[in-house]
């Protein structure tokens, strides 16, 4: 005898109420899309460390690329990616550009999830 799965039902029965109701809540095929980008760039523990950083204070590459063990340029094309998904933010203080967590609730994602993780 095969083993139903778990996660499955023992019969097929469609509640179309239920799949109307979430199909007309359903996320914009645009926000799924930029949904998965931000979720895939917090997937990469090296982009995860640099935000990490970011949150506890403001970092240059160059800070950042000593803490990491890894290039400048390894950094700053993490950097570019987290920038232009409006992750993180910088700004220019002479020659040295200094970047920064772009709001509050990118902090608020990571600490979530931290929480989640922990529980």
């Amino acid at each position: 005898m095969v083993e139903q799965s778990r996660d499955l039902c023992d019969c097929r029965l469609i509640h179309r109420r239920t799949v109307e109701k979430a199909m007309a809540s359903a996320l914009a095929p645009n926000e799924t899309e930029s949904l998965a980008q931000i979720f895939k760039a917090l997937a990469d523990e090296t982009r995860l460390k640099i935000l990490w950083a970011l949150e506890q204070r403001e970092m240059c590459v160059c800070d950042l690329a000593a803490m990491l063990g890894l290039t400048e340029s390894a950094v700053s094309h993490q950097l570019r990616l987290l920038r232009n998904l409006q992750l993180v933010s910088n700004r220019r203080d002479g020659v040295v550009l200094y970047y920064r967590l772009s709001d509050n609730h990118v902090s608020q994602l990571i600490k979530i999830t931290l929480e989640h993780l922990r529980d």
